[in-house]
C-alpha cells in the first residue's frame, strides 16, 4: 500500500457558534449559521511509529490550563485552551502552526459539523419520540401522554431493551453532514454555513471537510476516471 501523501494543511477547524441570519445571494435569500473560527494552532502530530496513527491536535485558546496542558502547548503561543480536537491524517505541519480558515475551506464547498444539542431534559415520549399519545375519549383522564404498552404478557416477563419510553432527550453529540459553505470572511475568522447546526449560542463545533462522501480529504481531489466518464455523460443527457 502506497504511503499516505502528506497534505499541507487538516481537513477541520474548531469553530464557536455565534448565532443564524440572512444572506443573499443576488436575489436569493439563505438562512444561514454564523460560526466564529479562533485562531487554532497546532500542538502536536501523531504519528504512526509512536502513537499507531496519523493526528494533528489541535486547540484554540481559553484560560483552561494544569501542568497536563502547560506540557501539551509548550511548543505553541497558547497559555491556556478552551478547547482541543485531533483530526486524523499526515500534515506538513509543526507544532505552533497557525490554521487560516480560508486555507482550509472554499466558497460553495460541502462540510460536515458536529456539536453538542442542545439539552431538553427529561422528556415524554411523545416530545422524545413523536409519539401520538392515546385517545381522548371517556376513561382516558390523565392518560393522553401515556407510551402505552411495553412488553409482553408471560413471555418474555421482560421489558425488551431497546424500547423507547420516556428519558432523557438532547445533550448529545451530533453530526450534521452536506451543509454548504455560504461565504467566508477571513479578515473576520468568521464562517457562513447554510442551514442550522447543533448546540447552543456560543457552544463549540467542529467543522469537517466532505467531498465525494468522504471526512476531511485534500482539497481539490481529482476525479477518477469512471467518475469523470459519468458526470460527462450527465451533461450531454441534461438539456442546454
Amino acid at each position: 500500500m502506497m504511503e499516505q501523501a502528506l497534505k499541507s494543511v487538516p481537513g477541520g477547524v474548531i469553530g464557536i457558534k455565534a448565532g443564524m441570519m440572512r444572506i443573499y445571494e443576488g436575489d436569493k435569500e439563505l438562512a444561514c449559521t454564523v460560526i466564529d473560527v479562533p485562531a487554532n494552532y497546532v500542538l502536536a502530530l501523531k504519528t504512526d511509529d509512536k502513537d499507531g496513527y496519523s493526528a494533528v491536535k489541535l486547540a484554540i485558546a481559553g484560560n483552561h490550563r494544569t501542568k497536563p496542558i502547560a506540557g501539551i502547548i509548550k511548543n505553541s503561543p497558547l497559555t491556556g485552551i478552551r478547547a482541543m480536537r485531533e483530526i486524523k491524517g499526515k500534515f506538513d505541519l509543526k507544532p505552533g502552526d497557525k490554521i487560516d480558515i480560508k486555507n482550509v475551506f472554499e466558497k460553495g464547498m460541502r462540510v460536515a459539523v458536529t456539536g453538542l444539542s442542545k439539552g431538553k431534559g427529561f422528556a415524554s415520549t411523545r416530545k422524545r419520540w413523536g409519539f401520538h399519545g392515546g385517545p381522548k375519549s371517556h376513561g382516558q383522564k390523565d392518560k393522553y401522554h401515556s407510551p402505552g404498552s411495553i412488553g409482553a404478557s408471560s413471555w418474555p416477563s421482560r421489558v425488551i431493551p431497546g424500547m423507547k419510553m420516556a428519558g432523557r432527550k438532547g445533550s448529545a453529540r451530533v453530526t450534521l453532514k452536506n451543509l454548504k459553505v455560504a461565504a467566508i470572511f477571513g479578515e473576520k475568522n468568521r464562517l457562513f454555513i447554510t442551514g442550522a447546526v447543533p448546540g447552543r449560542r456560543g457552544s463549540l463545533l467542529l467543522i469537517s471537510r466532505m467531498e465525494r462522501g468522504k471526512r476531511n480529504p485534500p482539497l481539490n481531489l481529482p476525479l477518477e476516471k469512471g467518475e469523470k466518464q459519468s458526470r460527462e455523460k450527465r451533461e450531454e443527457k441534461s438539456p442546454s
